[in-house]
């Protein structure tokens, strides 16, 4: 199974109300070259004008990007494309990030090809070092940006820490 770590940006903090503005994924293996950005256009009106400038971009920009349906399209195509078995999410906040793609999935495309489950990368962490406080994000190289690829990476980076220091997970 791979796993995919996930970042994604939006203009609003409701999913079916708000909207994606645009998300970024990399299959977590050494070196990181496997990555995916997709720029989604609106599904609605409402937006937070703070939230959305947090993406750096503009409304008129965001009216711009690709339909929703096509980009998470290619999406599931990368996916299948560039993992091997059951594809896992894994995110920095999976509460936030796997459910705006859980429900851009379904809502575009009528199935996740994550299925039903996720990984919380902090939580993960927490476990493997007996510390619910555990302050893993030290350990991402890339800098958190708001670029959600340059953000993926650097928790892919943390991943990969991770596993050098004995944590059992095999990346494929």
């Amino acid at each position: 199974m791979s796993y995919i770590a996930v970042d994604v940006e939006s203009d609003g903090q409701i999913i079916g109300i708000n909207s994606m503005v645009c998300f970024g994924a990399v299959i977590v293996e050494q070196g990181l070259n496997r990555t995916f950005y997709g720029q989604t256009a609106p599904i609605g009106t409402h937006y937070v004008p703070e939230a959305l400038a947090i993406s750096g971009f503009t409304r008129k920009e965001h009216e711009r990007f690709d339909y929703p349906m096509e980009v998470m399209e290619d999406f599931a195509k990368w996916i299948k494309d560039n993992s091997k078995g059951s594809p896992i999410l894994v995110s920095d906040n999976n509460g936030y990030d796997a459910s705006w793609i859980n429900y851009y999935f379904h809502t575009c495309l009528g199935r996740n090809p994550f299925g039903w489950s996720s990984r919380r990368i902090g939580d993960m962490f927490a476990g493997f070092m007996n510390d619910p406080y555990y302050r893993w994000k030290k350990h991402r190289k890339t800098s958190h940006t708001h670029h959600p690829v340059d953000d993926a990476k650097g928790n892919a980076e943390a991943l990969l820490y991770l596993q050098s220091q004995g944590y059992k997970i095999k990346f494929k």
